[in-house]
């Protein structure tokens, strides 16, 4: 594993999602080289040669660079021995892929931007705007309602343990950090979950330090 560089800081929700994967699948001895998102750094010409909008994670590999989470977390999940986190039949891909959407599109701007920013780092926004968080509570409330139907009665969201639990969980980490958590945790079935998730290995192991 030494031949894999993450680039990103261990606050990034994505990284963490990238993380959460390498340590499912017991992968140790990787290098990491923080890139602050907070202090701007994803903004400077270092980091701009190696993703050209200044995102992060950022994934070096056998002489391939990797760009975005979904790519990066498919690529190791081909490569790396240890139990798949993509199921293993068409319904349950669907289900994961249709949530990572839907968290790429949806969620971490309602949740993250929306509210969990206005709480705990509200200059990286430009400062507490009343109107993004009544949007973010709004529609993360929706979308925390539509993944715990798609859910059912899996014991993860799409079946086993998969991407899609790997992508929402450290953003509603942030959330529960706030004052608005019961407005998102308290969608149907979310409690279950989230107990779940929590008690994973993975999820306890990546967590970020805080302050």
């Amino acid at each position: 594993m030494s031949d894999f560089t993450l680039w990103g800081f261990d606050g990034s929700t994505y990284v963490r999602t990238v993380k959460m994967l390498l340590a499912e699948k017991g992968a140790t001895g990787y290098r990491q080289e923080p890139v602050n998102v907070l202090s701007g750094e994803p903004r400077q010409p270092e980091h701009l040669a190696r993703h050209p909008f200044g995102k992060v994670p950022v994934l070096d590999h056998d002489g391939m660079r990797i760009l975005e989470t979904s790519a990066i977390t498919r690529y190791l999940n081909d490569v790396l021995p240890g139990p798949s986190l993509v199921p293993a039949t068409p319904k349950d891909r669907a289900r994961m892929d249709m949530i990572v959407g839907l968290v790429d599109s949806y969620g971490y701007g309602a949740l993250i931007a929306g509210v969990a920013a206005y709480h705990l780092f509200p200059d990286f926004v430009g400062g507490r705007n009343e109107a993004m968080r009544a949007s973010g509570l709004e529609n993360g409330r929706k979308l925390m309602d539509f993944v715990m139907r798609t859910r059912g009665g899996s014991p993860f969201i799409a079946g086993e343990l998969s991407l899609a639990d790997l992508y929402l969980a450290p953003i509603l980490f942030y959330v529960s950090l706030t004052p608005d958590r019961d407005a998102i945790f308290g969608a149907e079935g979310l409690a279950d979950w989230w107990s779940r998730v929590e008690a994973l290995p993975s999820y306890r192991s990546t967590q970020p330090a805080l302050g």
